[in-house]
């Protein structure tokens, strides 16, 4: 599995090209349609946009950095659901979840020995 995960790919930032131009532009990547879009015309100097190129293996899509699944826990029941599965889950708290349900959850998971990501 190390193996594999060596082979993920770099990315770079697909950035909104409008971002530079236009003060409400969004950060987050929207597809260029201008007729004349020279970003859309794949130029040299523009930047990059997003194609499945840049897709990782299947096989390691969605993993932790660790090589395990990524599971979002809201709940103790949820969190004991995943206990049969310990080596191969790394568990995140909802960020939905407060103060102090996440202390038990944070208790409980360590008796189960379940490795938490935040």
């Amino acid at each position: 599995m190390k193996e594999m995960l060596k082979l993920k790919k770099k990315k770079p930032r697909f950035l909104n090209l409008a971002l530079y131009q236009k003060l409400g532009a969004t950060k987050s990547w929207r597809r260029p349609r201008g007729l004349d879009n020279k970003q859309r015309l794949k130029l040299k100097s523009r930047p990059k946009q997003p194609n499945i190129g840049y897709k990782n293996p299947d096989e390691i899509r969605g993993l932790h950095p660790s090589g395990r699944r990524v599971a979002i826990v809201h709940n103790l029941e949820e969190l004991r659901r995943l206990s049969s599965e310990r080596e191969s889950v790394i568990v995140y708290i909802a960020h939905t979840v407060g103060e102090r349900k996440r202390s038990i959850i944070r208790e409980e998971a360590s008796k189960l020995g379940l490795k938490l990501a935040n």
